[in-house]
């Protein structure tokens, strides 16, 4: 049976948190309290370039769909408002898959308490589009261009997880729900510390963070640019960690101690680097006898990756 708009957005209006109120062309966003910005980010998620219909189980998608954009937010030091659903589906999918999908995304909106706002449903040729837009508001907002010299630079969670679970679905495994793969999961289904973000902006020690989305060689040479400084990096790290995609950690500066910072936030760290005046290049990485740039081989949507997603 031929997919038809109404019954898609039926089954919006259903399964979404907020959909019952989707009565009309647009959506009221809600105002962020006062003495506080409003915050907004965007993410679009293509067939073929971020992810594939016969790797990636369909709830998981619509719960990392959502995930990622709420990562963006809380690095920014943000609370959630609401978000707004695109859909651009093409005509081999049936209406199961497309609940299936929802189904994940209500579920990521239920554990972070963010309704649907509103949104939009089209048809295409081929090939599925996924877009999300998600509205937070912040009384801090953490941004990139505040690292200062001498700042220590951490991330929460470990890096490359993402990456391994990409080359293990190119070597054949598949996501088991019975025996779920912690490598799978991490790229499958990201789960961002939602909720640090807010504590990083309570700290007048947090200079600056951002969420890792593109590889911490990407990423971090963004935060030393928007700042002015050279990042030094830390010693020991390995090529997944510096190059993989879809960590989805807050990474952040501070004038703090690592031990400090642990304490205050009660959870472990990774400390990634050290900033610096700035010099030549953004990243430094150390040989044994010298500091030199480091390589940028992360993830670029117009200069693909074989040997990354």
């Amino acid at each position: 049976m031929s997919l038809r708009e109404l019954d898609i957005l039926a089954r919006v209006r259903a399964l979404l948190p907020g959909g019952g109120a989707l009565t009309d062309d647009c959506g009221a966003v809600p105002v962020a309290p006062a003495g506080e910005v409003l915050l907004v980010t965007t993410d679009a998620m293509e067939e073929g370039i971020h992810f594939r219909r016969d790797w990636h189980p369909p709830h998981l998608l619509g719960r990392k769909l959502l995930n990622v954009n709420l990562s963006d937010l809380d690095a920014s030091g943000a609370a959630f408002l609401g978000f707004t659903l695109n859909l651009a589906l093409p005509p081999d999918l049936d209406l199961a898959w497309i609940e299936a999908l929802l189904s994940g995304l209500a579920s990521a909106a239920q554990e972070s308490g963010i309704p649907v706002l509103g949104g939009d449903t089209v048809g295409r040729v081929s090939g599925l589009g996924l877009g999300l837009t998600a509205f937070g508001h912040a009384r801090r907002w953490l941004r990139r261009d505040g690292v200062r010299p001498d700042d220590q630079i951490f991330v929460d969670q470990p890096l490359g997880r993402s990456l391994r679970g990409w080359r293990k679905l190119q070597q054949g495994q598949r996501w088991d729900p019975l025996r779920p793969d912690p490598d799978l999961a991490c790229h499958l289904n990201p789960a961002p510390r939602l909720g640090l973000g807010p504590s990083l902006a309570a700290l007048p020690e947090i200079h600056a963070c951002m969420d890792l989305s593109d590889g911490l060689s990407r990423d971090l040479a963004l935060l030393a640019r928007a700042s002015g400084v050279t990042i030094r990096m830390a010693p020991g790290l390995a090529d997944d960690e510096l190059f993989g995609g879809e960590d989805y950690t807050r990474c952040f500066a501070s004038s703090l101690r690592q031990s400090d910072l642990e304490s205050r936030l009660g959870i472990p760290l990774h400390r990634v680097g050290t900033a610096a005046v700035e010099g030549a290049s953004p990243l430094l990485v150390y040989d044994g006898a010298a500091w030199n740039p480091l390589d940028d081989r992360s993830f670029d949507h117009f200069q693909r990756h074989p040997d990354l997603p």
